[in-house]
Order: structure tokens, then sequence, then C-alpha cells
């Protein structure tokens, strides 16, 4: 029988032993080689949802890896529809844009939706690259039915999606509209403040608008075959935006007033609002513009890794990955990014000016860490049947995850997880060394940077 100290022993040298089997397993990523992803679309094949993820909000590399990946999943897969962690109808901007429709001349013009905090999560210089080639790709296509569309999966706009809903009515029905209106007044003595909303109503000052919000969805979708066929295929885009954006009012109401009652309920109730404009989606892709829905999505870890792989499913969480893979199973790919150190655009408070901040080395034993201990600079992990590989993931590891805020100081308990990576992911992308994504509206903080880190790592 084992000792506490020789099982103490044996789990050191097994996690030993671990770069060492990464190292092997690890295909190596040359900088601007297109071809060296060959082997992740292989994986890929016919699948009709590629989740690809991101371990910061603000880290270049994976913005522009994941824009070059997608470039190839259009033109050599036929995918036609990019999905991500953004508001609808700030998204439903660029996709008019990049489909040669809409009022904007620019690709900077489509992104002046994103105005809230954090705007360079999309308001960057990736994200403009990507929007600029994917309007010129979709100008290459004469029919309007296969060009590629970007769209919007989160649920913050509240206010933003019933002005949509709104200014909708009022073009094809305006007795509609004002029934729609007078609903929609419940909200308005709150100023446009939704966490304020989210905050009386959770503590008993202020009365909930969740029938208001219900009601309008319910006659919004009670009406969508009338409504969708009009007058042909622009009818029925307008009614699918519509109609998602009523969706966002009574989901969004739900989760503002959740959020002061329980940390789970709400991430619960985002990921399964994201989950339900995804399929929607592919709903909508499949029977208006008549094609096989091939959907990428781009996302944080956190919401694309399958939840039942880390500490979340303790905790009563579910997520995007979870849900899409419960689903539609060998149909979607889940693929995370993770970087060891450099630097990342994040703030220090929720509603922060953006900030350029050194990453801190990782923890020792991390899989940050084990991925730093090959030497390899970059490199892709196919986890999905490499048995040696998953056996030496199998065992819970801590995962850094960096959002919108970045936290040093507490660092463990702020931004690390544990993770049954070889579960949680399909395939896994590593930068060893990565810099902070470039903001469009760059701040004199920003500009600043921080200062190299001296303390040692582990701390």
């Amino acid at each position: 029988m084992n000792t506490p100290g020789d099982t103490a022993m044996i789990r050191t040298t097994h996690a030993a032993s671990i770069p060492a089997v990464i190292q092997a397993a690890a295909r190596p990523l040359r900088p601007g080689e297109a071809a060296d992803y060959d082997p992740l679309l292989h994986l890929i094949g016919d699948a009709r949802f590629v989740l690809l993820g991101e371990a910061s909000h603000g880290t270049h590399e994976f913005y522009r890896e994941r824009a070059q990946i997608t470039k190839r999943l259009i033109l050599e897969k036929g995918f036609n529809a990019v999905a991500v962690e953004a508001d609808f109808p700030d998204a439903q901007r660029v996709n008019q844009f990049v489909r040669g429709l809409g009022g904007d001349k620019d690709a900077i013009d489509s992104l002046g939706g994103f105005q809230r905090f954090p705007a360079w999560m999309w308001r960057n210089a990736d994200v403009l690259d990507f929007i600029g080639w994917l309007r010129a790709h979709n100008d290459s296509i004469r029919s309007p039915l296969e060009k590629t569309g970007f769209y919007g999966l989160d649920l913050y706009s509240l206010n933003t999606s019933m002005n949509a809903v709104l200014t909708y009515l009022d073009k094809i029905d305006p007795p509609a509209a004002k029934r729609a209106r007078e609903r929609y007044s419940c909200f308005n003595c709150y100023g446009g403040d939704t966490q304020r909303y989210g905050f009386d109503v959770a503590t008993g000052v202020g009365s909930s608008c969740e029938d208001e919000a219900v009601s309008q969805f319910v006659e919004l979708f009670s009406r969508s075959a009338e409504l969708a066929g009009l007058d042909g295929r622009v009818a029925a885009d307008d009614f699918f935006n519509a109609e998602q954006n009523a969706r966002l009012v009574k989901n969004a109401e739900q989760y503002y007033r959740t959020m002061y009652r329980s940390d789970v309920s709400s991430w619960n109730l985002r990921d399964s609002h994201m989950t339900q404009t995804l399929f929607a989606l592919e709903g909508h892709l499949a029977t208006l513009y008549r094609q096989t829905p091939k959907i990428v999505v781009w996302e944080h870890n956190s919401h694309l890794g399958d939840a039942r792989a880390t500490d979340m499913t303790r905790r009563g969480e579910w997520n995007v990955g979870q849900l899409v893979r419960q689903r539609r199973r060998k149909d979607a790919v889940l693929v995370g990014f993770t970087t060891a150190q450099g630097t990342v655009t994040a703030s220090s408070d929720w509603g922060g000016e953006a900030e350029r901040k050194r990453v801190r080395r990782p923890i020792s034993g991390s899989v940050e860490s084990l991925f730093h201990q090959t030497g390899i600079p970059r490199f892709l992990l196919l986890l999905r049947g490499e048995a040696r590989l998953k056996a030496a993931l199998q065992q819970p590891l801590l995962e850094r995850a960096i959002g919108v805020i970045y936290r040093p100081d507490t660092e463990r308990f702020s931004h690390y997880f544990h993770t049954r990576l070889a579960d949680q992911f399909d395939a896994v992308i590593h930068f060893d060394e990565t810099r902070a994504v470039e903001p469009l509206e760059r701040t004199s903080l920003w500009e600043a940077g921080e200062a190299p880190e001296t303390f040692p790592s582990g701390i």
C-alpha cells in the first residue's frame, strides 16, 4: 500500500513527465504558415460547429489566429456564419456591412455600435482587419444567399434591443409598435440603467417588467409565419432580427433580475441564451438561405470549453460548449487557446479604462506552466483520438482565465480554475508569449502599459 508520501511522489513524477508527452504530441506552428493548421482542419472534417476560444478578451494572437482559421473554414469548408460573444444588435450592424447592406461605408464605421464596456473586445485592430476581409470576400460572391454573415450571441443590450424591436414594428405594423412601446415603457423609470433595474427588483424596491417582456416576445413569435413571409428574403431577415431582439429583451430582463440573487443562475441564463440564439441562427440559415448551416463561434474558453470537465459543473453551471456538444456531439469541435506570459488588454475594474497589463508567469503545475516547459513557442495539440496525450491530461490541472478584468495581485483566486483539459477541448492552440490586442481608441493608460513583472512566479 502506498503511503501519503509515496502517493505525492507518484503524482510529482507523473506531473514531471507530462511536458515530455505534450512535447512529443505538439505540432509546432510557424508564424504566417497557414498550412500548419491542416491537421486541425482534418480533425474538423465535416463538423458544422467549430467553437474557437480564447484565454483572455485582450490578446492579439487569439484574435489573429481565430481569424486565420475562420478564413480557411469559410474558403475551404463552406462555413457561412461567424457568431461571436457580442450583443446581437451591435453585431447586426457589422452583418449588414459585410453583406454590402446598411449605411456604413467602411469597416471601422460598422463597428460603431460597440460602445459599451468593454469596447476593445470588438473595436480592435484584429477584428477590423477580419471585417474588412469578410466584406471583400462577400463582394466577390454574386448570390446574397452564399455570403457569410456575422452575428452576436450575447444578451447585455436590453435597451438597444428594445429600440430595434420598436423600429421594426414602426415600419411594418404601427398598432403593434404602440403595444410594444406600452409594454417596454415599464423600463422607462430606470433611464436605461439595466443594473439598477436588476438591483431594485431583486431587493423589492422596484417592480418587475418580466410579464411585459415575455408578452412582447410571445406576440412577435406568434406572428412568425405571417411576418417572416411579408416580402421575400429581406423581410424574413428583418423579422429574424426583430424576433432575436425580442428574445434578448425577455432573457436580459431575467438575467439582470437574477444576477443579484445567484451567480450560478445568471451564468446559466446567459449561456442558455447564447446557445438558443446559436441554434435559432442555424434554423434561420437553413430555412431562409437554403444553406447547410456551418457556424464558427468566437467566445472565451470559459464559455466554449465543456463545463463538465471543469469546476463549473460542481457549482451547477453549464456553458455553450457543453450544450452544443450534448446536442451535436461529433458535429461540434471545441478549440481552446492558451498563453504563458506577455501582455494583455484588460481593465482593473468593471467599467474602467482599457489598460495594457503584464501577464504573470503561470503557476507551477498549471496547464500553461506545463506547456511552457516544452520549450516550443507556438503549437497545436489535437486531443481527440490521442490516447497517450489524453491520459496525461486527464488529471485535474489549473488553467488560467482572464476576462475583461485582470487582477494579478489576486491571480490564483481570481483567474485560475481546475480542468481536465482532455475532456474540455478537442484541440488546444498555445502561444507561449503573447501581446495585448490593440484597441481602436488607445487611452493614455493603455499607451503607458505596465512595468515588467519582478515578482517570482507562483505567488
